[in-house]
């Protein structure tokens, strides 16, 4: 029989403790945030459509991004029992120089297009977590600009080559004068993919007033208003504006770039070179013999070839061809900091976020982008715990393996895959 009394008064005073009202909606709303896709959720409500789509978007179907996240998804770990890792260490050297974390942020364009503090944020964020900060070619904050806002971290530049190799050689000139130490020289984007949410939605640079483009801005007033009070939306290291994203690439880019073109940039780069766009083994190995310091596997997040490799994918098979003695990093897909540490434990040196730090972005500005780093901090730290790890170095292949999704049909297709 359960013996009942009336309820003490004290007693329930213990049990109904109210918590303290967060009074700054900003911070309400990224504490809320547990995840990249929680970000994701607020960038969405938060951002015009055209702008929102132009970040979250892809190329044609949009295969190549939703398969790069699923070879992510479709990983199982493998944990070591009996194995306390009570701390863990994140650190990374990385091609030269020290990161708190194994990742870094990967260059975007027209950053400021997604909220107004754009590139300032990005890198002020990677300054404050002691990791990389990548600028774009196609950026809205001048290399200076990146500089006065990372002053003392790591910067990195992203450089395209462009019809006008002078534009290119003196962007170069200009990062190594700003103290950048490596540069990311892009290969995968002779012409522009073709990215449909824009063509939809009628994105154009500088952004073009429609009435869809007013109706969707009604409830989102706070993105119009920083957009009107702020400095104009521009290129920050180009002169051309004005057409889609897709004209003012074919416009600017060149699709014959080669190996004549890198030897040059070579010469003019002090510091660190690697490829960016990097997308099958024997473009690796050539890479590694032609004196580079690194590679990027990298798709360019699905926004240019569709069904194109899945660098997750082609990263053991990349590092087994190079050695271990060759840095390798990896973008494309990565949602989650258990990603990160799966990319690290097949082979990958480092990686770089783009999607995911640009959610954090729109979601928040500065304190969002901290949100984003917070986020995947706190996933790589507690999925390493998990694993029985407490240094990156530890990670191996046998932590993971990669569950068979897209499978080729057959020994030649399989080869060629690879290849």
């Amino acid at each position: 029989m359960v013996q009942r009394q009336l309820p003490n008064p004290a007693e329930l005073l213990e049990l109904m403790k109210f918590k303290k009202p967060e009074l700054d909606g900003r911070k309400r709303r990224l504490d809320a945030a547990l995840t990249i896709y929680d970000l994701r959720t607020i960038a969405k409500r938060r951002t015009p459509k055209a702008a929102f789509d132009y970040t979250d978007g892809a190329a044609e179907g949009e295969l190549s991004l939703a398969r790069a996240r699923q070879a992510f998804e479709d990983v199982e770990f493998h944990p070591g029992i009996l194995k306390p890792a009570p701390t863990v260490d994140t650190s990374v050297e990385i091609l030269g120089g020290p990161s708190a974390l194994p990742f870094g942020i990967a260059p975007t364009g027209f950053t400021r297009l997604m909220q107004t503090e754009g590139e300032t944020a990005g890198a002020g964020a990677a300054a404050a977590a002691g990791i990389p900060f990548t600028l774009s070619t196609l950026g809205t904050t001048s290399i200076e600009g990146v500089k006065a806002a990372n002053p003392n971290g790591r910067n990195w530049f992203q450089l395209y080559v462009m019809r006008d190799r002078e534009i290119s050689y003196e962007l170069t000139r200009r990062a190594a004068a700003a103290g950048f130490d490596t540069l990311q020289f892009t290969v995968d984007t002779p012409v522009a993919g073709a990215r449909l949410r824009d063509k939809r939605n009628g994105f154009s640079i500088p952004p073009q007033l429609t009435l869809g483009t007013i109706i969707n801005a009604i409830p989102r007033p706070w993105w119009w208003y920083d957009f009107l009070t702020t400095p104009k939306l521009e290129f920050a290291s180009l002169s051309t504006t004005g057409g889609t994203v897709g004209e003012l690439l074919d416009a600017a880019m060149d699709p014959t770039i080669s190996y004549d073109d890198l030897a040059v940039i070579r010469d003019l780069w002090p510091g660190k070179i690697v490829i960016k766009g990097v997308q099958n083994v024997e473009d690796s190995v050539r890479l590694k013999d032609a004196g580079v310091d690194g590679i990027v596997l990298s798709n360019h997040g699905g926004r240019q070839l569709d069904r194109a490799p899945i660098p997750f994918r082609l990263l053991p098979h990349v590092r087994r061809a190079v050695g271990d003695d060759f840095t390798v990093m990896v973008d494309t897909g990565i949602m989650n900091g258990a990603d990160i540490v799966a990319s690290v434990a097949l082979g990958a040196d480092f990686t770089l976020i783009g999607r995911a730090y640009l959610y954090g972005l729109m979601a928040g500005g500065r304190q969002g982008v901290d949100r984003t780093i917070a986020i995947l901090r706190t996933e790589i730290e507690r999925t390493m715990r998990l694993l029985g790890v407490s240094t990156l170095a530890e990670l191996e292949p046998k932590h993971v393996t990669q569950l068979a999704r897209l499978v080729p049909v057959a020994d030649g297709a399989a080869e060629s895959v690879v290849r």
